[in-house]
């Protein structure tokens, strides 16, 4: 027997089909895309029918599109440049667009000529070629760099994040941990410093402290390829969490003593006066940190949802948290954090919001899994005393949405 047709289900499908209808118009026009008109008797096509013919063919390197355009910002004496953080997505850095820092300029080193040389509290002082390296049990890890004097203090309203903290990078690092490397020429349990000296022309020198030789790789290959030449080409140490100064590049020699060596760099150098004229010395460990890398300047946003943006990282472990406050620091809120979330690394945090089109200041801070909070610029101010800040400088950063939609650096005194 035929199933009966019952009008009045009929008339309901009628209205339902006519609901959802109107649903979609009504999602449609809020949406961040453009309405467009098609037909519903044939499939839709392109403006332009024509296939799109190959400009060139395989290539043995490849190259970003020539719509793309990416590059660091230099400094004026040359001997610094910064990663393009309003530019990119996700956590790792390209390598070419890794931050650079160096005294002395970038030396050319040929790796079949280059050794590394272990002396000092050893039971057998060696030396190790570039192959030797790549002979012992590899590690990779992914973590962050950043610059101990990462942050401008002369900046305008017309600063890109880049500019802000832009000498921050991160990338996947392949090499042999130092801990082989020591069990090799027999370090004695005395020792508890080691001078790692560089091939650059200014013989940069630190004295690493034991506690973070666990970490401590002797990197060769950086984003799957080798080391780039101005990230230390070809063995740099990599010191996880710790300043960007004491992963040494061009990494050439390494002694071990049971005190620090007080050399220019630890002396002179990357040391901050502090209140009551006393220094900080050894202060090696990079704070928990964070920027919204979106909506900042040079960006222009509309009244609606916005989704904001940023990077946090932490020298002492994982990020456990990044908070936001869209309404200059009144109120603040937990942003969600991406994963992968690793200990010393970068992590991208993201946070939806609904702008009403009023001036605020949206702001950011990282806390980390040992409970540390990034500090605003006047309680960072009052700790350490205004001549501290030329190294490791953390404070929460702001950006201002204006009510055209223009978004500007926060600017604050410095006191």
């Amino acid at each position: 027997m035929k199933n009966k047709i019952n009008k009045k289900d009929i008339s309901r499908r009628s209205v339902l089909a006519g609901m959802a209808g109107v649903a979609g118009t009504i999602i449609s026009k809020n949406s961040n895309g453009k309405e467009i008109q098609t037909s519903s008797d044939r499939p839709f096509a392109p403006n332009n029918p024509e296939k799109v013919t190959a400009n060139q063919w395989s290539t043995k390197v490849g190259k970003r599109s020539v719509f793309e355009k990416y590059e660091r910002h230099l400094r004026y004496s040359g001997t610094s440049s910064r990663s393009p953080l309003h530019q990119l997505t996700g956590t790792i850095t390209p390598s070419d667009l890794h931050f650079e820092r160096h005294h002395a300029g970038v030396p050319l080193i040929d790796p079949v000529k280059h050794k590394l040389i272990i002396h000092g509290m050893v039971d057998r002082p060696l030396s190790f070629t570039v192959d030797d390296l790549k002979r012992f049990p590899a590690v990779s890890r992914i973590c962050f760099i950043e610059c101990s004097g990462n942050l401008a203090r002369e900046a305008d309203e017309y600063t890109t994040p880049q500019i802000i903290c832009g000498m921050t990078s991160q990338s996947e690092w392949t090499g042999v941990l130092l801990s082989t490397l020591m069990r090799e020429v027999g370090v004695k349990s005395s020792a508890s410093w080691f001078l790692a000296e560089g091939s650059d022309a200014a013989v940069l020198t630190r004295s690493i402290p034991k506690n973070i030789w666990n970490e401590s790789i002797i990197a060769y290959a950086q984003n799957g390829e080798a080391v780039r030449p101005e990230n230390g080409y070809p063995i740099r140490l990599l010191n996880p969490g710790y300043e960007g100064n004491t992963s040494v590049k061009w990494l050439r020699r390494m002694e071990f003593s049971d005190k620090p060596f007080m050399t220019r760099e630890e002396t002179s150098k990357y040391t901050e006066t502090i209140k009551g004229g006393k220094a900080r010395q050894f202060s090696l460990v990079m704070d928990a940190r964070s920027i919204i890398t979106y909506p900042a300047y040079p960006n222009t946003v509309e009244k609606g949802w916005i989704e904001l943006q940023g990077i946090a990282w932490s020298g002492r472990g994982k990020i456990t948290k990044t908070e936001v406050s869209i309404d200059s620091g009144k109120t603040w809120h937990a942003a969600n954090l991406q994963e992968p979330i690793l200990s010393k690394a970068h992590t991208r945090f993201r946070y939806l919001f609904k702008w009403d089109g009023k001036e605020t200041i949206i702001l950011s801070r990282a806390i980390d899994e040992t409970g540390y909070t990034q500090p605003d610029r006047p309680t960072l101010i009052k700790a350490r005393g205004a001549g501290s800040i030329p190294y490791h400088s953390n404070p929460i950063t702001g950006w201002r949405l204006r009510k055209g939609g223009d978004v500007v650096y926060r600017v604050e005194d410095w006191g």
